[in-house]
């Protein structure tokens, strides 16, 4: 029996190069169910009418729209396109949640004044995104407040926001248990899962997802312990390469299957 609170998908930033009608075709192909639409190619932010075009193609589909990635860094307004952009945008797109970062200062050097500055935005973003009826899910990231276990954790303790979750990814080039480690200290807060399988070398050094099974099926069953309606959404395959996505897509739903 499939797990009936993971869903498979797809960040549409894997594949920058593909339209969202290519992308669409693709996902259905992968026989998955949904697509996190990025704000930077796809539905870019403030055009609410390509949203709404993007938004009935996925529906046509039978895909959902899972999340919208915006970009939008938390107090770095000079790095960061106009919340309300972002928020028009995810509105039009149906999509229940926006992803936005914690800032762009690493947690081992951010200062009291900077946290305060990050979680000030958070709680105006958060404020502005439950006017929409939208939620927020702060990137889980190096180089961002996120970066470590003791700091995500104190800042979403410190914001308690109601509409506010993280995302999760395997923190790069970090060994297992300390993966786990990190997944369950933010597990009552996470909402989608970035999926990949990389090595000690991050982002450039990727490997197909079936040699990363068991790590993954760990993953999920620490999820399954306080289940709850997620998206485990593809992201960044070797070589950007839309067969191996397929490739990896199909382990993905094996692992979602019991």
């Amino acid at each position: 029996m499939a797990r009936s609170d993971l869903h498979p998908g797809l960040v549409s930033i894997t594949f920058r190069g593909l339209s969202a009608e290519e992308l669409i075709e693709l996902v259905v192909r992968a026989n998955q169910k949904g697509i996190e639409w990025g704000g930077d190619v796809h539905v870019p932010h403030g055009d609410t009418r390509k949203a709404e075009q993007v938004a009935r193609w996925t529906r046509d589909a039978g895909l959902e729209t899972a999340a919208y990635g915006s970009y939008y860094r938390l107090a770095e307004p000079d790095d960061s396109p106009d919340i309300e952009a972002v928020l028009d945008s995810a509105e039009a797109l149906g999509a229940p949640t926006i992803r936005v970062w914690a800032g762009k200062q690493d947690s081992a050097n951010a200062d009291d004044a900077y946290r305060t500055a990050v979680e000030e935005d958070a709680r105006r973003v958060c404020g502005l995104a439950r006017n929409r009826g939208l939620r927020v899910a702060l990137e889980y990231h190096a180089n961002t407040l996120t970066d470590s276990i003791p700091s995500s954790v104190a800042l979403l303790e410190a914001l308690a926001l109601d509409n506010l979750d993280t995302l999760w990814q395997p923190p790069n080039g970090q060994p297992e248990d300390v993966c786990e480690e990190s997944l369950r200290s933010v597990l009552p807060r996470v909402s989608n899962i970035h999926v990949f399988h990389w090595g000690p070398g991050g982002w450039g050094d990727r490997y197909p997802l079936s040699e990363g099974t068991e790590r993954w099926s760990n993953y999920f069953r620490i999820l399954d312990e306080q289940p709850q309606p997620r998206w485990a959404l593809m992201e960044f395959v070797p070589d950007d390469s839309t067969q191996q996505y397929l490739e990896d897509a199909a382990v993905l739903n094996r692992l979602l299957e019991a």
